[in-house]
């Protein structure tokens, strides 16, 4: 499937608007919207341009080291969500200790952030991704849909040994393969592909996310002997895991055997939402 040359453009005016928003508030929102839409002009320049500049080199280096900092905030704002949701009567106290600690870190990662964001910053930014986005080309044979799939059935992946690094792999390369393929537009098989990878992004975004918030229980209150919110916690984790593996199996088989469902069949997940309700105690 070609690729879609009206849509190449559309991620460095988004990137743009969001750069603005950012420098003005560090809001959760604002955070997420730009995390994604560098992620989208990374992905245009390092896997789909036909050859890259000096400035273009440049321009993902000072993103992605942007986009770190703030994926510190954003990762916080998702586990603070992530205990407020979590509902059961287990030791409040620690709880609330819990949720102090995470607005603090918060709060401090958030001064590192806007300071790497500071006037020079945003202008240099700015410039770079205007040069970019005027200067980058795109081989008119370039087939995103065919280039996200190779990225992940060339994953290494044994069902029977998945392992939390298995999970994190799939979950940045996923991230990177589905930017790829909206770049084919909205054919059906296209579609079909990002949903999948939409799928699987949240189960092991979800799983992430708990997983993250549990270890800091665990290094804060103790393993589940000490603490009961630490051992809920551990379990609603289990549970994720065993989902997000399921999804990704899925997600793999499909890849391999180039057969992406079709969009109607998917009943999409709510993206990075969970509750101790949907964990079975392991």
């Amino acid at each position: 499937m070609p690729l879609n040359q009206n849509a190449v453009r559309s991620p460095f005016r988004k990137l743009n608007k969001q750069l603005s928003k950012l420098a003005k508030k560090t809001l959760p929102e604002n955070i997420h919207k730009f995390r994604t839409s560098s992620r989208r002009v990374e992905v245009l320049v390092e896997e789909l341009a036909e050859n890259r500049t000096r400035n273009d080199k440049k321009l993902v280096k000072l993103l992605a080291r942007l986009r770190k900092k703030a994926g510190r905030v954003r990762d916080l704002d998702v586990e603070i969500a992530v205990l407020r949701s979590l509902k059961v009567p287990e030791e409040p106290v620690r709880k609330s200790q819990l949720m102090r600690a995470l607005a603090e870190e918060r709060a401090a990662r958030e001064k590192k952030l806007v300071k790497a964001l500071d006037q020079k910053a945003f202008a240099d930014l700015r410039k770079r991704l205007k040069r970019t986005a005027g200067s980058l080309r795109f081989s008119k044979d370039a087939n995103p849909l065919a280039i996200a799939m190779q990225k992940i059935a060339e994953l290494d992946f044994d069902p029977g040994s998945i392992t939390n690094a298995t999970l994190h792999c799939f979950r940045i390369a996923g991230k990177r393969a589905r930017y790829v393929a909206e770049m084919a537009g909205k054919g059906t098989e296209a579609a079909a592909f990002v949903e999948q990878l939409n799928r699987m992004q949240d189960a092991l975004g979800d799983w992430h996310d708990w997983a993250q918030l549990a270890e800091r229980a665990r290094k804060r209150f103790g393993g589940v002997e000490d603490s009961s919110l630490v051992a809920v916690l551990r379990n609603v984790t289990r549970a994720k895991y065993r989902h997000a593996v399921n999804i990704l199996t899925e997600t793999r088989t499909l890849v391999t055997t180039k057969k992406p469902v079709a969009v109607a069949t998917m009943s999409r997940r709510p993206a990075r939402e969970g509750s101790a309700g949907d964990a079975a105690v392991a």
